[in-house]
């Protein structure tokens, strides 16, 4: 594999583990925003 196809796989995986961690860190948001609308309609 040339250095330049490495390089291309890393970048691809740093995107994708970009987009995850995004993902992830909407739902933890999205999960606390329902828990206090909930909490709070009681």
């Amino acid at each position: 594999m040339t250095p330049e196809e490495e390089s291309e796989i890393k970048r691809r995986q740093k995107s994708r583990n970009l987009v995850l961690g995004g993902l992830l860190l909407f739902m933890v948001v999205l999960f606390y925003f329902i828990t206090i609308v909930r909490i709070g309609g009681q």
